[in-house]
């Protein structure tokens, strides 16, 4: 057969192939564009006849009511019209109006009044499928009823039918000019392609437009080979893979952490001896297993009454407790310099400065003072930890923006990564802080700067092209000063999965069961639940409020529901933190004064600290977790309140506020100012059907499976080993050059 004629084997039922998915999509796509405008067209035909409805509804005019209808019916792809009362029941409709789309069945479509402004589907009747457009009409804030429009399907019928004709000639047209046109272009350009390309192979030289390609490649065979090698592409994330990860691409070295907060703290007990306490911190969260997973050593400071008594004399321990796995180095602070340091500068100061939560920043010459000399000392601690001239380090966090600087001075070909957990200020909030220039300086000392969102990545370049001298690569999303080359990147952090604290804590009934006795619930009761420290910037009393909201809303919750509020104490040592715990409890007492009654309380405040295993009973126990940042990085309360639902029950309301709020999509996302939209999306999640309620967590529990913590710590290593062997090849190429040079 000749080659023309293989080729047309190849090329027509590739063409069909095309055609046929083109059809397909055409189709699918039409069907959805005419839906959303069926749709669109509805609401703003509510829209228009806003005023005349109101008025005829609240004189109870059912004349003008179906008037009113009748002319919106006139347009030539509505059917019918209806109008129904809040409670599903009819006030007036055209005579066309199917019974399959009554008030009654589109109510329960609606959900509570106030949950959502408007409902489309299609639905099946008698004369053939209709869609039907639902929209809320409220006076003021107050939903009065719905009006319902039912649109004739026949156009998307003459729709597909048009675009088969079409499609079928486009496929004849293109099995003739496809033909031709290939056999002219590759005979055309086939030889000087190739050419090209091999001389690029074989001498290194790149044009231009294959740059991008090459690059590309590159980082795809990095990563294939490195997956290949450790034999696990087809599974997820998991700790096995991260330690394979730190083994084939960083040769196995050990990692060092520096964070302020350590994993585990140790407290004397009066009558019990020493305890070992889990810190309620999200850090805390996300690094530990990570840690377990690469050993090494993780640096903090040691604030546990008996610390000193558990750690030999230089500071260090193996921890877990149960099954050591890595060191943790405590670094002692006096009282002076834990107040300047950490209750001024990084959390007067900079924790305000970078959360948009209404708090004045405030900075003194003092606590900067502090601030640098103790980031020096724990910058000293990894010189001292330190097994390789170009050892890993991982900076964690607002307290330590100057040591990756001082860390390069101890070890200049140290790979040095700092992450910072909380939001970037933009350029015109980060000029509050006198000491601006130094954070930035001092965070260019990383080779790569990791933020939770690419918002705060673009904030932190920002800053850099304001405030200091430097060349901006927005390309490579890079900083070039001093001839060091500081990679920004957005590393979404997220929990261990699958989670340990999930496993160890009994099934979701039993928890239910045991939470509902301690609280004196009968087993009807619905369950809330906040997870928080005890900040200003978590926006606990715009949630209190929120239930406060809700009762008042939808009565019929008060004597079933009740919102329990786990508070750890925190930074009890600054007055901003000493108020937010009188408001918060006198907002307690304010809404159980007014809606309990005798050994009911809508609102149960726990004060105090509570160990993981606690905290996950009460996950698995509750209807609906309320997470209301006013501000946060990510918040992994949410990605935990997930991660504990393995019977895919429950229901998440989260803060827009929040950078878990980009990810967790299926949640009941709300801002927690608005305190009406708040409490209607209570309402709705202590409505929401249980298939709906496993729907939403089965795609929030997948996403976690994949995008877990391991993977966040996987993707900064795999680019902290691909910065470290440039910098080394770069320092081979230095090296090779320099005698040239030499006269």
């Amino acid at each position: 057969m000749p080659s023309w004629g293989r080729f047309l084997l190849v090329l027509v039922p590739g063409l069909a192939l095309v055609a046929w998915i083109a059809l397909v999509a055409v189709s699918q796509l039409g069907r959805q564009w005419i839906e959303a405008d069926m749709s669109a067209r509805a609401r703003l035909a509510v829209a228009s006849a806003r005023g005349g409805l109101l008025g005829a509804w609240m004189a109870d005019d059912e004349v003008a009511i179906t008037g009113t209808l009748r002319a919106m019916a006139r347009d030539e792809r509505v059917m019918a019209a209806t109008a129904c009362t809040a409670d599903g029941r009819t006030v007036a409709a055209t005579p066309e109006y199917p019974a399959e789309a009554g008030c009654a069945h589109l109510v329960t479509h609606l959900g509570a009044p106030g949950a959502q402004r408007s409902w489309s589907d299609t639905l099946a009747a008698r004369g053939g499928d209709v869609h039907v457009t639902a929209v809320w009409l409220r006076e003021g804030n107050s939903p009065v009823g719905f009006v319902a429009l039912v649109h004739d399907l026949g156009v998307v019928e003459r729709f597909h039918t048009g675009t088969r004709q079409v499609v079928l000639g486009g496929f004849l047209l293109l099995l003739a000019g496809g033909w031709l046109m290939m056999v002219l272009a590759g005979r055309l350009s086939r030889r000087r392609w190739f050419d090209d390309l091999r001389r690029m192979l074989r001498t290194g030289e790149q044009k231009p437009e294959f740059r991008p390609l090459m690059q590309d490649v590159r980082e795809l065979v990095e990563q294939l080979a490195a997956e290949t090698q450790s034999g696990t592409r087809p599974a997820p994330w998991t700790a096995s893979r991260l330690g394979e990860v730190l083994r084939t691409r960083l040769g196995g070295e050990s990692v060092i952490v520096v964070a302020n907060r350590e994993p585990y703290v140790h407290e004397r007990v009066p009558g019990n001896g020493i305890t070992v306490v889990h810190p309620a911190s999200g850090l805390v969260t996300a690094l530990e297993p990570v840690m377990r997973a690469c050993s090494g050593t993780w640096i903090a400071h040691g604030g546990g009454s008996a610390d000193r008594a558990t750690a030999d004399q230089d500071g260090r321990l193996r921890v877990p407790p149960e099954e050591p796995a890595y060191w943790l180095r405590r670094i002692w602070l006096s009282e002076a310099e834990e107040q300047g340091y950490y209750y001024g500068f990084a959390n007067e100061g900079l924790w305000p400065l970078c959360h948009l939560a209404h708090q004045r920043p405030t900075f003194r010459q003092d606590d900067w003072r502090h601030y640098e000399a103790v980031n020096r000392r724990f910058a000293d601690a990894v010189a001292d930890e330190a097994t390789e001239s170009d050892q890993v380090v991982l900076v964690q966090d607002y307290h330590f923006a100057l040591v990756p600087r001082f860390i390069r001075e101890r070890l200049p070909r140290a790979t040095i990564l700092a992450f910072w957990h909380v939001p970037w200020p933009n350029a015109e909030r980060i000029a509050i802080c006198p000491w601006r220039r130094d954070l930035l300086r001092g965070l260019l000392g990383c080779g790569i700067v990791g933020f939770h969102t690419q918002q705060h990545c673009n904030n932190f370049l920002d800053a850099v092209d304001r405030f200091l001298e430097a060349r901006i690569d927005r390309e490579r999303n890079a900083v070039v000063r001093d001839g060091w080359t500081t990679l920004v990147r957005a590393y979404p952090i997220s929990i261990e999965w699958p989670s340990r604290w999930a496993i160890a804590t009994p099934p979701p009934g039993t928890c239910r069961s045991e939470i509902l006795a301690e609280l004196g619930l009968p087993r009807n009761a619905l369950i809330g639940v906040g997870v928080d420290r005890l900040d200003y910037t978590k926006g606990i009393e715009e949630r209190l409020l929120a239930v406060e909201r809700m009762l008042e809303r939808y009565p019929e919750h008060i004597g079933r529901f009740v919102f329990v509020q786990l508070a750890a104490p925190s930074r009890s040592a600054i007055p901003a933190y000493r108020d937010l715990v009188q408001r918060v409890e006198d907002t307690v007492a304010h809404v159980n004064a007014r809606f309990g009654g005798g050994s009911y309380r809508p609102v149960v405040l726990r004060r105090s600290h509570h160990e993981p295993a606690e905290v996950f009973r009460y996950y698995k126990a509750a209807d609906v977790c309320y997470v209301s940042s006013l501000h946060d990085g990510m918040n992994l309360v949410a990605k935990e309140f997930v991660a504990a639902r393995d019977d895919e029950q429950g229901v998440l309301v989260l803060s827009t506020f929040t950078g878990a709020s980009r990810e967790l999509s299926e949640a009941l996302v709300v801002n927690p100012y608005d305190l009406d939209e708040a409490a209607a999306a209570l309402a709705a999640a202590l409505a929401m059907a249980p298939h709906e309620q496993r729907a939403r967590m089965h795609a929030m529990r997948g996403l976690l499976a994949h995008f877990n913590v391991y993977r966040w710590a996987g993707r900064m290593l795999s680019d902290a080993a691909r910065l470290r062997e440039q910098e080394r090849l770069s320092a081979r190429l230095t090296a090779w050059r320099a005698p040239a040079a030499t006269p």
